[in-house]
């Protein structure tokens, strides 16, 4: 177990807490304020196309294909890891997706509070569902910390660990991608993701991934895929 880079991060961790409950909070609050009202401007009928691609960023089907866009780069990191064959990535995949279910339960039973999102918050805001006929995501009562950003990390974190450096770096933006939508239209706050959904992940998710025991997992679940893939398929007489 790595003690040290465990206690480093849940340390961040507390930083960012400490930077709430201060009198820092102002920072949040005007962060989340000024990027609420900066993009809200723009959600009008006089930018047209800007607020037709916002709802496209904001409805199911999108989130559908940013997941197929996770399952595409599990499936590029398996390609390019040479240390590990297609048995590693489903058990390494199969574990982030049993981390990320356990971590979604502790978060609607213990921290999801109930703060409404900016577009509730707020009155006289300018809501995308005025303007368009898609279905798109644009409020929350229960809005902090986002689930959405949480997710977005264990996959970013999943992939810091068990892939290489492009990988890795290329779910560190996609996690911006994903969470970036739902800040531009007022869904969430920005302190719902990088304080609220930053700091449950530098708590928890180091106690999970600089854990020598998820490997001896990993490698053990890959073992059994292994035997159970040679024994299932056909031989040639």
């Amino acid at each position: 177990m790595q003690v040290r880079r465990i206690l480093l991060y849940n340390a961040l961790a507390l930083v960012l807490i400490l930077s709430w409950w201060l009198p820092t909070v102002l920072f949040w609050t005007k962060l989340d304020d000024d990027v609420f009202f900066f993009f809200n401007q723009f959600i009008s009928p006089v930018y047209p196309n800007w607020t037709e691609t916002l709802a496209v960023l904001n409805t199911r089907a999108f989130d559908k294909v940013m997941f197929g866009v996770l399952v595409v780069m599990l499936y590029v990191a398996m390609v390019r890891d040479r240390s590990g064959g297609w048995q590693k990535w489903l058990a390494t995949g199969l574990v982030m997706s049993v981390v990320g279910a356990l971590l979604n339960e502790l978060l609607h039973t213990h921290f999801l509070m109930t703060r409404p999102s900016p577009t509730l918050w707020h009155g006289q805001v300018n809501l995308l569902s005025d303007y368009t006929a898609l279905n798109a995501k644009t409020t929350a009562s229960n809005s902090f910390p986002s689930d959405h950003g949480v997710m977005a990390m264990v996959f970013a974190s999943f992939m810091l660990r068990f892939a290489d450096r492009l990988i890795a770096s290329l779910s560190v933006a996609l996690t911006v991608l994903v969470t970036l939508p739902r800040i531009m239209v007022g869904a969430h706050w920005v302190s719902d993701v990088y304080f609220g959904a930053l700091a449950i992940a530098l708590v928890v998710l180091p106690w999970v991934l600089c854990n020598s025991q998820i490997q001896r997992l990993i490698d053990a679940m890959a073992q059994a895929f292994d035997r159970i893939y040679q024994r299932c398929r056909p031989h040639a007489f």
